[in-house]
């Protein structure tokens, strides 16, 4: 199952956290990471324009190799940055725990501010481990659960055959009334018979109906 996470990551060697400490703005944004080499990385980040940060300012960090201004909008100013990374931070960020970005990290001097996705809580619980073995704390802020669109139990507890039945019933109208299809055009359509067809509908109707209502009732969901 999946669950979507929201943490706070603390390490005096996390990359970029020199920026805000240094050039004092109140936050930035990373809106892209792309691993160059096990030890550098590339990101793409955004400053504020009231910040007044050049490229300049950012070539004087001691971790920042490259700095190259992407553009601007509106409010931000955008550049690509080449870091190097710590040994330790480089090995517990390692791409095998990272879960998918759901919101850009924010960069303050606390650390990074991040929203993520993971396929499950053992996959978070090993990039957790990951972060704590190589001295960068972990602050969990939010978790929730997400329905896995992988999940091996059938969906309202429908079998397949249940849910292929009502799936087509109901697109060629056959709960339309009047109805547009009769059961006998189903079943041929299905390759079964009429009378198949029939116990495949309701026996998938009355699980939906059971399953909407949360009745305890034990309802037989046996394919025909």
């Amino acid at each position: 199952m999946a669950i979507t996470t929201e943490f706070v990551l603390q390490s005096p060697f996390l990359p970029l956290v020199s920026i805000p400490k240094t050039l004092q703005p109140d936050e930035i944004e990373c809106i892209h990471a792309l691993c160059l080499q096990p030890d550098v990385q590339e990101f793409t980040v955004q400053f504020n324009h009231d910040d007044d940060i050049s490229k300049n300012d950012l070539l004087a960090l001691e971790e920042v190799v490259e700095a190259d201004s992407v553009g601007e909008t509106s409010e931000k100013t955008i550049y690509k940055l080449v870091v190097e990374l710590e040994e330790s931070v480089s090995q517990a960020l390692a791409p095998d725990f990272e879960g998918a970005q759901l919101e850009p990290t924010t960069i303050t001097t606390e650390g990074w501010h991040e929203t993520k996705v993971f396929k499950t809580y053992e996959a978070f619980n090993e990039f957790q481990k990951s972060c704590e073995s190589h001295s960068i704390s972990l602050d969990l802020i939010s978790i929730t659960s997400e329905p896995s669109t992988a999940d091996d139990s059938p969906q309202h507890g429908l079998t397949d055959r249940q849910r292929e039945a009502l799936t087509l019933a109901i697109s060629r109208g056959y709960y339309e009334s009047p109805r547009q299809v009769t059961a006998e055009e189903l079943a041929e359509e299905l390759g079964i018979s009429q009378p198949s067809l029939s116990n495949l509908l309701r026996r998938g109707e009355r699980q939906l109906i059971t399953s909407s209502l949360d009745s305890p009732v034990s309802v037989d969901t046996i394919s025909r």
